[in-house]
């Protein structure tokens, strides 16, 4: 017992000396830039200070801690196994700094606040806009900051980083983390587009097997190229040459538009932009899983006032999608 206690102290001795008076706060900021940075000169020109102040602190870090955080080259620095080690903590450490000043701010009443999504451009073209309009316009004085999510992989690292609150995304059907609270809005079909000018577009009944050798414009998503490989093999046909492959959705409308090409949109997305391209859907019946859209968060991360309601406002917005879906009996 005597031993555990002694072991005890020297360990709170060694923080308070050895770490809890050296480790500064600024300093793991600027580690931080300068890692993300790949050079120190480019770090203090973002942080408005010297190449000479940014050196010190890394210094002071590494002093500190008794390891070496960076290795330099003539291409620029990169972090050791130490430094990721440290960042990927220290991330956490912000974060939750940057919370707390935000309940600070709601506990004073300050009529501020700020929500960070990521979603995909799909969701960003439509029904997100239709989120985030309407939510500021309630809100006007909570800022939203809305970023691309990474869709050619079924990547979460923005919320794992915490550079998000939220993601609101599509997953794969039963999808599940441990880390992960997933709140699954609703389910999102893919259906086959074309432009008004497109032969195919005036047609009453098609099969998927006419449009095989029909130039396709394929979406750099792991989960898009799943459905469309799942519907074509599950009637025993050739998935389509890729003519045109691309993330972009505003590229998709012009070229759809032209009527030349074919795709696979979500609905969502269909219903939000069909009438400015002049879109069609083609009445093709994909054979394929559902693949819902869904809020994605952090588990155990407490929830800051904005983005609570930001995440009610949305599900009250997705809600009044649904009733128009089922009022035009789509």
């Amino acid at each position: 017992m005597v031993k555990k206690t002694a072991a005890k102290v020297r360990a709170a001795w060694e923080w308070e000396s050895r770490i809890g008076r050296r480790l500064k706060l600024r300093d793991l900021h600027i580690l931080s830039a300068a890692v993300r940075f790949g050079s120190m000169a480019k770090a203090a020109a973002h942080l408005d200070t010297s190449q000479s102040v940014v050196s010190e602190a890394i210094a002071n870090l590494e002093s500190a801690l008794g390891v070496h955080l960076l290795d330099r080259s003539t291409k620029g620095i990169e972090p050791t196994i130490y430094a990721t080690a440290l960042l990927k903590r220290g991330h956490v450490v912000f974060d939750e700094l940057r919370e707390g000043i935000k309940d600070i701010e709601t506990l004073a009443g300050l009529p501020t606040g700020e929500v960070r999504i990521a979603c995909p451009e799909f969701l960003a073209a439509g029904l997100m806009s239709d989120a985030v309009e309407s939510f500021s316009k309630r809100h006007p004085d909570i800022v939203c900051h809305c970023v691309e999510a990474d869709v050619s992989t079924l990547d979460f690292r923005q919320l794992q980083e915490r550079s998000v609150d939220l993601m609101v995304t599509r997953v794969t059907s039963g999808f599940a983390d441990d880390d992960l609270n997933v709140e699954i809005l609703f389910d999102d079909p893919h259906l086959v587009v074309a432009g008004a000018r497109s032969p195919w577009a005036g047609k009453r009944s098609i099969k998927l097997a006419e449009l095989v050798q029909e130039p396709w414009i394929i979406p750099t998503s792991v989960i898009v190229s799943a459905i469309l490989k799942q519907a074509f093999e599950s009637q025993g046909l050739q998935v389509p040459k890729e003519r045109v492959v691309t993330s972009f959705i505003l590229m998709r409308n012009h070229l759809l538009a032209s009527g030349r090409y074919l795709t696979v949109l979500p609905e969502s997305a269909l219903r939000y932009n069909a009438k400015q391209w002049a879109l069609r859907a083609l009445p093709v019946k994909l054979q394929t899983t559902p693949q819902p859209v869904a809020i994605v968060r952090l588990k155990n991360r407490t929830l800051s006032p904005a983005v609570g309601m930001f995440i009610e406002h949305l599900r009250e917005v997705v809600k009044a999608y649904a009733h128009k879906r089922a009022a035009d009996g789509t």
